[in-house]
């Protein structure tokens, strides 16, 4: 049986059980995907453990940690045409990858595609699934699905050559909230991104919030905003987060790190063209 048109990307770092779970996972899949792990310069088993139990996934040893930008290191090593990335926690549904995949050969502007998403064992629904589906760009004829400007990276798949020509995962951003700025990128070369719920991901992420990570999200959502939005909107963010900072310990971190960034958004600063403006707004429920 040949390989899947789909390939699978996990970016992972310091986590070598989780990942174990995953790629049996994904190596049991009826489509057989070829599957690439990029490893962000781990200090655990994780490469020894891949040579060892998985000698039939290709692995890139990085040597300092990428963080989002590990991904595109994997989209360029495989050469099938679409790619779907996988987290260390996360997998997908038998049948998906061959779904995802009919949408895309049937779609030739389809450039990202968002899963329905099923978290934990009890294969809850994601909160996000909602709002994806509830998405007020609504369809278009050429696309399927529902048109979106935001998803979850752990359950996309991305047409390949529409993930190089936007640029993939902006560096600047590292990881947490890395997704809205390559749904922005993508519509703003002409890419459909769209919700697909025929097409499946389960999620298992550890209990618990995840250390620093609301910091790292705000962080992340004003320099969106700076390299992309209008200046208003961007000092608007940055306005509100400053205001937060005076009480919440986690947005004057993230207001530190946003002003430190802040010169390098500023030289890679690309406003959206007018029409990913407006949809953008739209999404805010602004005007």
């Amino acid at each position: 049986m040949p390989h899947s048109p789909v390939g699978v990307v996990i970016a992972t770092r310091d986590r070598s059980t989780r990942l174990a779970v995953t790629l049996r996972h994904l190596l049991a899949l009826p489509e057989r995907p070829e599957i690439v792990v990029v490893d962000n310069a781990s200090t655990d088993d994780t490469r020894a453990r891949l040579a060892r139990d998985f000698p039939q996934v290709r692995v890139l040893a990085l040597p300092f940690n990428r963080g989002a930008l590990a991904r595109t290191h994997g989209v360029r090593a495989l050469h099938t045409p679409y790619v779907a990335f996988s987290d260390d926690d996360s997998w997908w549904a038998p049948g998906a990858l061959a779904a995802a995949a009919r949408h895309f050969d049937a779609h030739p502007r389809l450039g990202l595609l968002a899963a329905r998403t099923l978290v934990g064992p009890e294969q809850h629904e994601d909160p996000l699934n909602k709002g994806l589906a509830d998405s007020p760009l609504g369809p278009a004829s050429d696309l399927p699905g529902t048109q979106i400007l935001g998803f979850l990276a752990c359950a996309s798949v991305v047409r390949r050559t529409a993930y190089l020509d936007a640029g993939g995962f902006h560096p600047l951003l590292f990881f947490g909230a890395e997704e809205t700025l390559l749904a922005y990128d993508l519509a703003a070369r002409g890419w459909g991104v769209t919700h697909c719920p025929d097409v499946v991901a389960h999620h298992h992420p550890a209990p618990g919030p995840r250390t620093g990570r609301p910091a790292v999200v705000r962080r992340n959502e004003a320099l969106t905003a700076w390299l992309r939005r209008p200046l208003p909107r961007a000092l608007a963010r940055t306005g509100a987060l400053a205001a937060d900072a005076r009480r919440d310990a986690a947005a004057r971190q993230a207001l530190r790190e946003t002003l430190a960034r802040l010169p390098r958004a500023l030289r890679a600063r690309r406003p959206l063209p007018p029409h990913v403006e407006r949809a953008a707004r739209l999404l805010e429920g602004t005007s």
